[in-house]
């Protein structure tokens, strides 16, 4: 049984179908790609998987329940989480808070009110504050724990946004767009982490990215979009002899 499975799903603005009869069946473990030209669609349709944005039509299912319809907070809840094109940061608060941020739909204690002075409250407090660390060891930024996360250079800020994303302890992580703006060594070091969390942590990750040779260095399959639908998908040695796809980049080679 595929852990994400999408049936026909369907976003329509108006007249403008963003959208147009997608189907994809994602397996557990895996690193799967969605790559498209500009406007393909590909951030509509993590933002429907999502729960960002309601279907026009379609089915979601995640780990064999049905998704669709659910709020964006009710499908994290399940262990469905996502990331932005724009990092959405805390911007004012350490790197070590911005995690502790993300963690809130996990952790049993109001993060707000976790400073009462009780025995019981501080162990949870604790727990939490030990897995938040552990997060930041994993991804490299421990030594910035205590730094502003409006301090930090944009290829931190990217993997900050992905720490952020481990406090909701997901199934299956949504990275949209992870690497843009970033140079080859942090490019590299993005390349790196999303290999280990799938390797050490078993995640299984879905990722939007142009940057097309780092695509194809990560994923075991790919689904190319154009226009709001799906035009090929397959390995990516299948993926660079698509006549529809070399077409879909203006006949430019991947």
């Amino acid at each position: 049984m595929p852990l994400l499975e999408i049936k026909g799903l369907t976003k329509a603005f108006g007249g403008l179908m963003a959208v147009k009869d997608l189907t994809l069946e994602i397996q557990k473990g895996e690193i799967f790609g969605l790559i498209g030209p500009n406007g393909a669609g590909k951030t509509t349709v993590f933002n429907l998987v999502s729960g960002m944005l309601p279907c026009t039509r379609g089915k979601i299912f995640y780990d064999g329940t049905l998704i669709t319809g659910l709020s964006m907070h009710q499908i994290a809840r399940k262990g469905l989480v996502r990331t932005f094109q724009l990092p959405t940061l805390f911007n004012n608060f350490t790197v070590l808070k911005n995690v502790l941020m993300g963690m809130h739909l996990q952790a049993e204690v109001n993060l707000w009110n976790s400073f009462f002075d009780t025995v019981h409250g501080k162990t949870r407090e604790n727990g939490v504050l030990d897995r938040a660390l552990g997060i930041l060891q994993e991804v490299g930024l421990a030594d910035r724990k205590d730094e502003l996360a409006s301090n930090l250079p944009h290829g931190h800020r990217r993997i900050l946004q992905v720490a952020i994303g481990l406090g909701c302890e997901p199934g299956l992580l949504l990275l949209d767009e992870p690497m843009t703006g970033m140079n080859v060594q942090e490019v590299g070091e993005m390349m790196g982490l999303i290999k280990k969390l799938r390797e050490r942590r078993g995640i299984t990750i879905v990722i939007v990215e142009h940057n097309i040779r780092a695509v194809m260095g990560l994923c075991s399959r790919i689904a190319v979009l154009n226009f709001g639908q799906k035009i090929a998908e397959g390995t990516p040695g299948e993926i660079s002899q698509n006549e529809a796809v070399v077409r879909a980049y203006l006949g430019g080679s991947l």
